[in-house]
């Protein structure tokens, strides 16, 4: 019996996982009727894996997702037992930042800011089919025999389509531990025509931490002065949580490879790939046969449990090679598994087949965000969950999509990756994927992107002025800096050497003092007194950087308005390449595959010549087609 549910929404979200969370969170507070549907209302913002948020390049996305108006670095600031700034013996571009969260505190909190939202219903139903009419979705259907009707539909269901879970021999039809898989959407996938594939992913076992010797571990405290995620917040208050470092050594490779033979990774009975940057232990041994040992992560689940992540041991060994393993560990060498680690596989949807807004191109008005798109971790799903969800609300109005482009954030590098290259292994961000790192740094997403959140209805007023503010606060002092001068003194001239820097026998200006590496802004206040009394560190750190990477950013920027010159130049989303003469079968394949929406993302398709770029170029210009901005001719028609 078909039963259709008599509220109709604008939008619905299929998964409570952190791409849902954001997707659903992100239509609501657009004004959208939105409904999330997901197996276990319970596990909504649950952390599968690891309890933290962040790292290189991956605290950049969340960065970028709070400047925009999502909620992960809220979340995170709220819910954090350790925060960590990484990398700062580096340079700006590559530092990040890094919690450890309670997992309980931060699927709670993330349940709150659903139920929170007046615009957000939530179900918990099993989704197993689309409904679609003439090319668009209409709806989907539930294991119920329900339909619920919406105008947009996003779809972000983890690991769950078809999955299968292992521990050595023992294979288990299953999402997450003790969840089940969700079968008939996969099914729902290949009717409609999507291309799907297979991937793997993994986790460690969990440890009991009262049977670890702590002693004769190493402490990582967090950071004594915790700085926020959230551009929102200010300071961090609450105790801090140490996690703890160990490693295997030649004994645990013993145990490893004595036991090969029944891990599913190496028996061939694992088909999926797994990704490269998160190997388990078992792959570590075998592909790095020349390292003594790994280093290993012993992180606190949160504050009322004794449940410890070990991260770096992910594994798919049997449960007795697992124990075994684990007690060869120096201080785990008595340590009790209160969860095994397994590998689980799960069927993945080719992400060339979406459009940069995430929107399918097969079926208009359906969108996929996070694992399904062949992603792994928190925060590259949330990230794709935002963008899919302000789409979809976009989409539903009327009004023209949201793409940013590789120039403008991580986000943009992380999606255009996906639709253009597609993936063969679970995709991971780093920073070493952008082009432009320098002037996409942590620090400066909220400059960068919060008048867009802004504009389309995510930021609210006060978070945008106080980004105004910042934004006018750094003008005036780069201005002031550059016209104040200091003139040559003993004075002067003892504060210099004293800082290590060399006197100066003509006037200088503030800013050409700040170039030089051994001064800092805070030094500024020994030669100026103005200083003195400057006392936002977020703005100060700004300006520091603008003045000594000046060169630097100068010529990234060159080099975006020559990005931006081809991504300008618009490719019609009917355009027909085998009418182009010059171009090989094998490139118009790839073209017509994927569908470029600019010859600069036409350039970046594996196997895409210069000279076939050059041929479109003269070809499109012969034919008068104009370049257009943005996308409504070809994406939202």
């Amino acid at each position: 019996m078909i039963i259709t549910y008599p509220k109709r929404y604008q939008v619905i979200v299929i998964g409570g996982g952190h791409s849902g969370c954001e997707a659903v969170l992100a239509s609501s507070r657009m004004g959208l009727k939105s409904l999330m549907l997901t197996a276990n209302i319970d596990t909504i913002g649950l952390m599968s894996c690891n309890p933290s948020i962040g790292g290189v390049g991956k605290g950049h996305l969340v960065k970028e997702i709070d400047a925009l108006g999502g909620e992960m670095g809220k979340a995170a600031d709220a819910t954090a037992i350790q925060f960590r700034r990484l990398n700062t013996s580096k340079g700006p571009a590559v530092q990040a930042s890094r919690i450890q969260a309670d997992r309980q505190a931060y699927k709670a909190y993330m349940r709150r800011a659903l139920e929170s939202e007046k615009n957000i219903d939530i179900k918990q139903r099993m989704v197993e089919g689309f409904l679609a009419e003439s090319g668009r979705v209409a709806g989907v259907k539930t294991n119920l025999g329900e339909y619920f009707l919406a105008d947009a539909v996003v779809v972000t269901p983890g690991t769950f389509p078809n999955g299968l879970i292992h521990i050595g021999e023992t294979r288990i039809s299953a999402g997450r531990a003790g969840e089940a898989p969700a079968l008939g959407i996969s099914d729902s996938f290949e009717g409609l025509g999507f291309k799907i594939g297979r991937l793997k992913t993994g986790t460690p076992p969990r440890l009991d931490g009262r049977t670890i010797n702590w002693a004769i571990l190493e402490p990582q405290p967090g950071d004594s002065q915790p700085k926020p995620f959230s551009f929102s917040n200010d300071k961090i208050d609450g105790e801090q949580l140490p996690c703890y470092i160990t490693y295997t050594n030649e004994r645990t490779h013993d145990v490893i490879r004595k036991n090969l033979h029944k891990s599913p990774l190496y028996s061939g009975v694992i088909k999926g790939i797994g990704p490269r940057y998160c190997p388990s232990i078992e792959d570590k041994v075998v592909k790095f046969r020349d390292k003594e040992r790994h280093q290993i992560f012993l992180e606190p689940e949160g504050v009322g449990t004794y449940e410890i992540y070990p991260n770096g041991i992910s594994t798919s060994l049997p449960l007795d090679v697992q124990f075994d393993l684990v007690r060869t560990i120096k201080g785990l060498e008595e340590v009790e598994i209160i969860r095994p680690g397994y590998a689980v596989e799960y069927d993945y949807s080719d992400p060339t087949q979406l459009f940069p807004t995430l929107e399918t191109k097969i079926i208009q008005n359906l969108f996929f965000a996070g694992q399904i798109n062949g992603t792994t971790g928190y925060e590259e799903a949330a990230s794709q969950g935002l963008i899919a969800g302000i789409n979809a609300a976009l989409r539903v109005k009327g009004e023209e999509p949201f793409i940013l482009d590789r120039s403008e954030a991580y986000i943009g590098i992380l999606i255009d990756d996906l639709v253009t290259k597609g993936v063969d292994e679970p995709y991971r961000m780093f920073t070493s994927r952008a082009e432009h790192r320098l002037i996409l740094r942590e620090d400066n997403a909220d400059l960068r992107l919060r008048e867009k959140g802004y504009r389309i209805g995510l930021v609210n007023v006060e978070d945008y002025e106080r980004c105004l503010y910042k934004k006018k606060r750094i003008q005036e002092e780069l201005q002031r800096i550059e016209h104040t001068r200091v003139f040559p003194d003993s004075r002067i001239n003892e504060i210099l050497t004293q800082l290590g820097s060399s006197p100066i026998k003509k006037p200088h200006t503030i800013k050409e003092l700040l170039r030089r590496p051994e001064i800092t802004f805070k030094e500024l206040s020994l030669i100026d007194s103005h200083f003195s009394s400057f006392i936002n560190p977020d703005i100060s750190a700004q300006i520091e950087m603008d003045v000594k990477y000046e060169g630097y950013i100068q010529r990234q920027m060159e080099q975006v308005d020559k990005f931006k010159r081809l991504e300008n130049l618009r490719i019609p989303g009917d355009f027909h390449y085998d009418g182009v003469p010059g171009l090989s079968r094998e490139i118009v394949q790839k073209l017509s595959r994927i569908r470029p929406s600019s010859l600069g993302q036409a350039s970046r398709i594996s196997g895409i010549t210069p000279a076939a770029i050059s041929i479109l170029l003269v070809y499109l210009k012969r034919k008068e087609i104009e370049p257009k901005d943005g996308y409504s001719s070809s994406l939202f028609s």
